[in-house]
């Protein structure tokens, strides 16, 4: 009897063992646990291959805690037949359903929750015994469990790159906190702006061609000289003919050494000489796309084309620094936001304003799929061209139409729900 009595104990004891194992590896840090790794902790790197394989570990710490759970009870209820009789199936099943409860299940996975980094790392060697021992059984069950998903229609496939990257957001999101909320906004701001490098295009953060600074290459030289000075940009695209026609871009700091190279005599000036060559990159490009390009280049200006090669604007590689760590702003900027804040809780905005911005500013979550500008969200979603003072309500958000001009929206008040 005391025999039977130690056996049960040890399986118990087995038990915990796999319910705290399954626990601590499914919730141990992926991050904490590869930068363990990287710093050659073998115990980490151990954790890191069995969860490549969390179909096998899953599988055999499952079938071992199974079995354990079985065979203890079947253990218990053979001993108190023997001592109490038929009742004995009773009291065995009580006292088994609160020992594994508590001491099997409960215990041990409520210790690897609040220690799932450290129990992980203790229980990997021991976990990949279990799975090499059991890897025939666990192969043979996940080929049966697939197949009678298939009838169902189920396919079961493994998590791919799109699942890690939500994931990440969501780590991202999960970066709160009620003291420190102003604190982590612009970290929480620029991580998520990280990640969408690969989605974001280029048309969707470039300036503008109504607001680039061109000059026309016929001009004299004294007049091109003095349209740079005037300009608050070091890059300033030429043009010939007429506006979409560029023909090169010039730089303030080249102009400078050749004014200084023929002693202030502007006369004597070649601009077309002294002007690069200009490149142009479709506004399709994604962000990502075009940081690589930049750096491969070691250019920072780019001037940006539609499909029917249509000059649409120019983007910089401020522009998308800028989109990941916020608004550089410097001593030749405009301080115009574009945003203003009114004591009812509403804001009035210039339709040029980017939803992207906004979203950032506000942690909002205004779609910018289909439109870039706040003015080109009314437009999309309205499916006309509003009239001044018309009130819409997108998204929980309320637009109201303040001026507009010919067809283009050019302020709007704009109230969050």
């Amino acid at each position: 009897m005391w025999i039977t009595v130690g056996v049960i104990v040890v399986l118990l004891l087995l038990g915990a063992f796999f319910s705290g194992a399954e626990t601590a590896l499914t919730g141990a840090s992926r991050a904490r646990m590869h930068q363990l790794e990287q710093e050659g902790s073998r115990g980490a790197r151990l954790v890191n291959r069995l969860r490549e394989h969390k179909e096998h570990m899953i599988g055999a710490l499952l079938l071992g805690n199974t079995l354990i759970n079985i065979l203890s009870s079947a253990l218990a209820t053979s001993l108190a037949i023997g001592i109490f009789g038929d009742p004995g199936v009773i009291y065995a099943s009580v006292l088994m359903t609160v020992l594994v409860l508590i001491f099997a299940e409960v215990m041990p996975k409520t210790y690897a929750i609040n220690y799932a980094d450290r129990s992980a790392l203790l229980l990997a060697p021991l976990v990949q015994v279990v799975v090499t021992v059991l890897i025939p059984v666990t192969t043979s069950v996940s080929w049966i469990v697939r197949h009678l998903l298939g009838l169902f229609g189920v396919v079961v496939h493994t998590e791919g790159l799109a699942s890690n990257e939500e994931e990440l957001r969501g780590a991202i999101e999960l970066h709160r906190g009620v003291d420190t909320e102003e604190e982590i906004k612009e970290e929480r701001a620029m991580l998520r702006s990280i990640l969408d490098l690969t989605n974001v295009e280029v048309g969707e953060i470039m300036t503008h061609r109504r607001n680039v600074v061109m000059i026309d290459a016929a001009l004299p030289p004294s007049a091109i000289v003095d349209a740079v000075l005037d300009s608050a940009f070091t890059r300033v695209p030429l043009w010939q003919g007429e506006p979409d026609n560029i023909i090169g871009v010039l730089h303030a700091k080249a102009l400078l050494k050749e004014v200084h190279a023929h002693g202030g005599d502007l006369a004597e000036l070649d601009i077309l000489a002294i002007a690069h060559k200009p490149w142009f990159a479709p506004d399709t490009t994604t962000l990502f796309d075009q940081l690589q390009a930049f750096r491969q280049r070691r250019e920072h200006f780019a001037l940006v084309v539609d499909e029917y090669g249509s000059l649409m604007g120019v983007v910089t590689l401020e522009d998308i620094l800028e989109e990941i760590v916020g608004d550089i702003a410097d001593e030749h900027d405009a301080q115009v936001a574009g945003v203003t804040a009114e004591p009812s809780g509403s804001y009035v905005v210039d339709g040029w304003v980017t939803i992207r911005d906004l979203n950032r500013e506000f942690e909002w979550r205004l779609p910018d799929e289909r439109a870039s500008t706040i003015a080109g969200l009314v437009l999309n979603e309205a499916r006309r061209i509003p009239d001044v003072g018309q009130t819409f309500v997108f998204y929980d958000f309320k637009f109201e139409i303040l001026g507009r001009q010919r067809h283009q929206i050019t302020s709007l008040r704009l109230t969050p729900p």
